[in-house]
């Protein structure tokens, strides 16, 4: 009896917590479920729409390494997905951009790199009316409405946050390359030099949590107006 009461404790402890183990898991199943689409397509048509545009300005670098398509396979960076699904951040492989090719190089890269961005912009937007009009659908079955309507909720945000982030003025974000197009020519041959530290500054200002306190309240105005 002293035995028995002594051991049932530690069983209920230990389910307790294969329990709580079992919804983590089936928690983190779910929203990768709900996510990955959305975040592949994301990422996937941001570099399309970077090498897309620099082949219509005259660079085939994208086109020839076979950058100018959907499949996800060739634009994903594994360890910006992980880092996504970690830190809710992530990131694709970079698209190849030769400005040697563009008419006006720093106007190119400008026009170059506000394509992902953009594009972005848009899929947030279609995916905000999409998310509207299934509201006034009827007759969808439970099990297709919800994961539906759980992915393209979640597309809304995660391209808003995609956006944004990329709009930010550090090497090598999209940002960056704007702002090098805008500054005089002396001055961003100078900024430029900065761009070895970029990756380097990001994760310091993102641990430091000056990024979040910059970008979220933009990203939560933006997926608040897109879907309200």
């Amino acid at each position: 009896m002293l035995v028995y009461m002594s051991i049932t404790p530690l069983r209920v402890k230990f389910f307790r917590r294969d329990v709580h183990l079992n919804m983590d898991i089936n928690a983190f199943v779910q929203q990768l479920v709900i996510l990955a689409p959305p975040f592949l397509f994301a990422l996937t048509f941001h570099e399309l729409a970077h090498g897309y545009v620099a082949w219509k300005l005259g660079d085939p670098t994208a086109k020839n390494e076979g950058r100018l398509t959907m499949n996800p396979i060739k634009h994903i960076d594994p360890i910006g997905v992980i880092a996504f699904f970690i830190m809710k951040i992530g990131w694709a492989k970079p698209v190849p951009v030769n400005p040697g090719y563009f008419k006006d190089p720093r106007m190119g890269m400008l026009i170059v790199a506000l394509a992902g961005p953009l594009a972005n912009v848009g899929i947030a937007i279609v995916s905000a009316l999409l998310v509207k009009i299934l509201l006034l659908v009827h007759g969808i079955p439970i099990f297709i409405l919800k994961p539906l309507f759980g992915m393209l909720v979640s597309s809304v945000w995660i391209n808003v946050m995609l956006a944004v982030f990329n709009c930010l003025p550090i090497p090598p974000l999209d940002g960056s390359k704007v702002l090098m197009g805008l500054l005089p020519p002396d001055a961003a041959r100078k900024y430029a030099q900065f761009e070895r530290y970029g990756f380097i500054v990001l994760l310091v200002l993102f641990y430091a949590g000056l990024i979040d306190k910059v970008i979220m309240p933009i990203i939560s105005f933006a997926n608040t107006l897109l879907l309200s």
